[in-house]
This record gives C-alpha cells, structure tokens and sequence, in this order.
C-alpha cells in the first residue's frame, strides 16, 4: 500500500521537473536588446525581441506622456493642475514576448518609476476578396509614480498611476508588413488618478510585432496615412512643374514647326499691280 501511494508523488515531482525544464528552455531562448545607441535620432529608441535565434518582434519609436496631476495652491486650500512631461529615455529595461497572435512589448525607465507595455495582435477578417489578416496595437498600459522628483513637483496624490487605454485600435496594418509612421500621433490613457488623462505622443514610429522574416530587418513598409498625404503634398508641386515644363516645350517645339513650314511657302502679292514683277 505505502508503494503505490508513492507513486502519485513520483509523478507529480516529475511533471513539475518536466514543466520547470520546458520554462527555463523558453527563457533561455528568449533574448531582448535595447538597440537604441545605434539610432542617429537621440530622442527615437529601438527595441528588439529574439525567440530561438530570430528576431521576432522589432519596434523603433520616439514616445513622451503628457501626465496631469494636482498640486496646492498658494493658499494651500485650492488645487492647480500641473503638467510633467515625461519621454522614454535611452537605456531603457525592456521585456517582451512574442506569439503566433499575441506579442507585448514592455519598457521600465528611471528605475521603474516609469512602465510602458504595449500589447500587439493579429486578427483576420473576411473581406470581399477572402479573408484578409491585419495586426494592430491592441493595447497601451503606462504606469508612472508620481512622487519620483524629477519630473513632478510636489504632487499631491505622489505614488504609482496606472494609465490604460480603452477599445485601441491603432496601428492597423496587414499581416507580413511593418508600420511606419514619421508624424506625431497621439493615445488617450485614463488614469487611476482620479478625473485625469494621460496623454501618449509616438513620432518616428517603425514597428513589426509579427512575421519579421530577415533578420533585424523590417519587412515592407505599410505607412500611415498622414505621411502619404504629406508625401504627396511634397511630390505634387514637382509633378505639377514636370507637366508645365512639358507643356511649354510641346508649345515652343509646335511654334518652330508651324514658323518653319510658313517661312518656307511663297508669299502671294495682294497688289494685283505687282503681277508683272512675277515671272
């Protein structure tokens, strides 16, 4: 009897042994770079995620938070809304995961008094032409801890904040390309304190959270709608002077061709009296 109800504790042990090795495998597979030095734009940071060797997740952005928060009054009876401006800083901690739909990046700065995650998926949907499979940023968490000096002042209610977004949709791009946007764009985040908003600015962005088939390099570019009407506000002034300067040359060339051909026929007198001369 004591044999056999040994046996359950046997197998127990070995499951646990079995999932403690295939954790520390994963982990072990698992690399994270902050690749940030490498870029020429100071306030821009580049983050890499490595799963069995190959890239997985890429993510170059420039982000600040637009943090609210309260302090007294000269009085020390009313209260002023204040603001602090927080970017991400260079030699930032980064972590992150990635899966099949599901990948989360998430950052730690000023010695975690500051956290961003940003939670990434890929969704299909069906379409006219079948379905059609697009990622997007699903999620955006940022947590920030008030009483950390440098950037608030004597906030009232000083301590940790956790700011979230709510229904995101951003981002959205098909599957098997990166998103690359060089405009500001912002992301509304509610905070824990109370009747405040974060506000979350990205500029610069270039990110893949999915299907990264070479190497540490992006896959074709899917870009945002501002910068394609930027960019054709700026190619559209040339375009418009290549048609003009084609037009002019067209005309001048018609010019010559039609002077040419006048030039070379006889002139008819009108004075019939100038007859006799002819011949």
């Amino acid at each position: 009897m004591d044999l056999r109800r040994g046996f359950p504790s046997v197998y127990r042990l070995r499951v646990l042994l079995m999932l403690f090795h295939t954790m520390a495998r994963i982990t072990a597979e698992q690399e994270v770079e902050n690749l940030s030095g490498l870029s020429t734009n100071p306030e821009k940071d580049i983050f890499v995620v490595r799963e069995n060797g190959t890239t997985c997740l890429m993510a170059e952005f420039a982000a600040k938070f637009i943090v609210p928060y309260d302090v007294w009054a000269s009085n020390y009876v009313d209260l002023i809304t204040e603001q602090a401006d927080i970017s991400l800083t260079r030699g930032a901690e980064v972590k992150g995961r990635c899966g099949h739909n599901e990948s989360e990046l998430q950052v730690f700065w000023v010695d975690r008094a500051y956290a961003l995650k940003m939670l990434f998926v890929k969704e299909s949907h069906n379409a006219s032409k079948g379905p059609e499979a697009t990622w997007r940023l699903s999620k955006v968490q940022f947590v920030y801890d008030s009483s950390e000096k440098t950037h608030f002042k004597d906030a009232v209610s000083a301590g940790k904040h956790t700011a979230n977004s709510h229904h995101l949709s951003a981002l959205v791009t098909p599957a098997g390309k990166s998103y690359e946007c060089q405009a500001q764009q912002s992301i509304s985040l509610a905070s824990s304190d109370p009747q405040k908003t974060v506000t979350m600015l990205l500029s610069a962005v270039h990110i893949q959270p999915f299907d990264i088939i070479s190497d540490f390099v992006f896959s074709e570019e899917h870009k945002c709608p501002v910068d394609e009407r930027e960019q054709l506000e700026e190619t559209l002034p040339l375009i418009l002077g290549l048609i003009l300067g084609l037009v002019i040359v067209v005309t001048l060339a018609i010019y010559h061709i039609h002077h040419k051909m006048t030039a070379n026929q006889v002139q008819i007198p009108r004075d019939r009296s100038q007859y006799k001369h002819m011949g």
